[in-house]
């Protein structure tokens, strides 16, 4: 019999392989041709600043924004197996998701609130 975790194992060394040739072959490969563009630190197209507008304080509507990305995402997580087993989970997968949507409620309301999916 053979172990059932060589599979597993097997899969993990070609992944490592794959992301350490990928980076490798790039380092090699890629174009090696710097600027003070390319040097400089990349704040979405703005000129860094040492501080931030307003005394150096960031707005809150970029933590809300990361904050949505982060329930979705989470709760798609969460969801999706949920959806797949639908009918062998029955009534406790149903109670389940449905105290899990009222969990993830709470940060929507609080996102909501703070004025998170109000764009300027």
């Amino acid at each position: 019999m053979t172990n059932p975790y060589v599979p597993v194992l097997v899969l993990m060394g070609i992944g490592a392989v794959l992301a350490l040739g990928g980076v490798a072959a790039s380092a090699i490969i890629g174009p090696k041709r710097y600027n003070r563009a390319k040097l400089d630190a990349y704040e979405c197209g703005i000129e860094p600043t040492p501080l931030a507008v307003g005394g150096g304080r960031f707005p809150i509507k970029y933590y809300l924004v990361a904050m949505t990305f982060i329930v979705f995402d989470i709760e798609i997580v969460f969801l999706y197996p949920w959806a797949v087993d639908f009918a062998t989970l029955a009534t406790f997968g149903l109670v389940a998701a449905l105290g899990f949507l009222a969990l993830i409620t709470v940060p929507f309301v609080y996102e909501w609130r703070r004025g998170g999916f109000e764009w300027d």
